[in-house]
């Protein structure tokens, strides 16, 4: 009987091991920490958003979608057999959670079909070398060896490295001559330098913000912005932040904010409201429309005091003053690291694995979740590519 060893008991690893133990192979399942599923409990902020309504290549970043593509068709087998398991789903906006709202539920199902399954587990044994002999895979914690005859990297990139997913695996499929792109931070805040941070720090609003790269438009976002002493944050933001922490050490990244994207001729309605409230000066126009913090700084940006009247602005502050409600310009000057970012970008590159996630030049090497260059925005999309990745493996060995 074949040998199996899958490094990592992340959500990949967990369903990969699954998968495969109901085969005609031996499976070992090995993670660094003392217990598996570590990483999951700190998904959806302890709730676990797992999976979304509607997955497709358009919610990810990968350098080969047609083979990401092809791997999504599994998707809803994959499902399926979570719900087989025993995960049952609570639906909000199209977003999945389990019903009970809490992360560890998913964590203990999966841990429980691990033990009660012939999947033979060793916690606390850091891989810190892969050795590659006679048709073997030796996996090497300091002077402890294991070994198998198939191997599959479930190792995670560097999000979260306190939870065992810091890298270092990834970096040995380096000495294999596997292609690695970089990994960066991936839905995390991006970082501005600008004097008036501390000012609008806590405000939360409805924003539509798009990213340029060395003044290019690649992408647009909207959803709930938080501004912060650091920068920028939330959902909008994060899903932003992948893309801008590819380019953000070597290219100019900018960002333009629409702080109320709900109105489409800003400077047609600024002139209504103010015929609408009668001797109202340009601050007290935005009063209820835009946060007093955010009121304030925008009409610092535009130069106007706030205590001006409307008609007696010229039409270059005017516009100005729309420019800056519309087309807020910043430039990001950093990204959160790895420490508090959900997930990272980069990792091996998917023209290295054929379409059963097998290493084209090693055989018998397979890679799933996290250690792919694949990345998803918020909304339950990289758990949910984790899940599926490991299925595949699982189904197709």
């Amino acid at each position: 009987m074949k040998k199996v060893l899958v490094l990592g008991a992340g959500p990949s690893g967990l369903i990969a091991a699954l998968k495969i133990s109901t085969k005609n192979y031996e499976v070992t399942l090995i993670d660094s920490n003392s217990y598996v599923g570590k990483k999951i409990l700190v998904t959806g902020n302890g709730r676990c958003n797992y999976w979304n309504e509607v997955i497709n290549i358009d919610y990810y970043n990968t350098d080969n979608k047609e083979l990401l593509s092809n791997i999504l068709n599994y998707k809803d087998d994959a499902f399926n057999y979570l719900i087989k398991l025993g995960i049952y789903p609570k639906i909000k906006n199209g977003l999945y959670y389990p019903n009970c709202n809490q992360a560890s539920s998913i964590k203990n199902i999966l841990e429980n079909a691990i033990l009660n399954s012939n999947v033979n587990l060793i916690a606390d044994f850091k891989v810190d070398k892969i050795l590659y002999k006679d048709n073997k895979y030796k996996c090497f914690s300091n002077n402890d060896v294991v070994e198998g005859d198939i191997l599959v990297i479930a190792s995670g990139g560097c999000a979260y490295p306190k939870t065992g997913s810091d890298g270092s695996i990834i970096n040995i499929l380096k000495s294999f001559n596997i292609k690695v792109n970089d990994l960066n931070p991936g839905l995390t805040p991006i970082y501005l330098n600008e004097s008036y941070l501390s000012k609008w720090d806590g405000v939360r609003c409805d924003a539509k913000i798009k990213l340029f790269i060395d003044n290019k438009f690649i992408k647009e976002e909207a959803g709930e912005l938080q501004l912060t002493k650091k920068g920028i944050s939330g959902i909008c933001t994060f899903n932003l932040s992948s893309i801008a922490s590819k380019y953000i050490k070597s290219n100019k990244v900018s960002l333009s904010i629409d702080f109320l994207p709900n109105i489409i001729d800003i400077k047609n309605w600024l002139y209504e409201r103010n015929n609408l409230l009668e001797n109202k000066n340009v601050y007290e126009l935005f009063i209820s429309v835009l946060n007093n913090k955010l009121i304030d700084i925008i009409l610092e940006e535009s130069n106007i005091n706030k205590t001006s009247y409307l008609n007696n602005l010229t039409n270059q502050e005017i516009n100005k003053l729309c420019n800056n409600i519309k087309d807020f310009n910043v430039i990001a000057s950093g990204v959160g690291d790895f420490n508090i970012s959900q997930v990272s970008t980069g990792g091996v590159s998917l023209y290295e694995v054929n379409n059963n996630l097998e290493v084209k030049k090693m055989p018998n090497m397979y890679l799933v979740g996290e250690a792919l260059d694949v990345d998803g925005i918020c909304g339950g999309y990289n758990l949910s590519f984790a899940f599926i990745s490991g299925y595949v493996v699982g189904d197709k060995l």
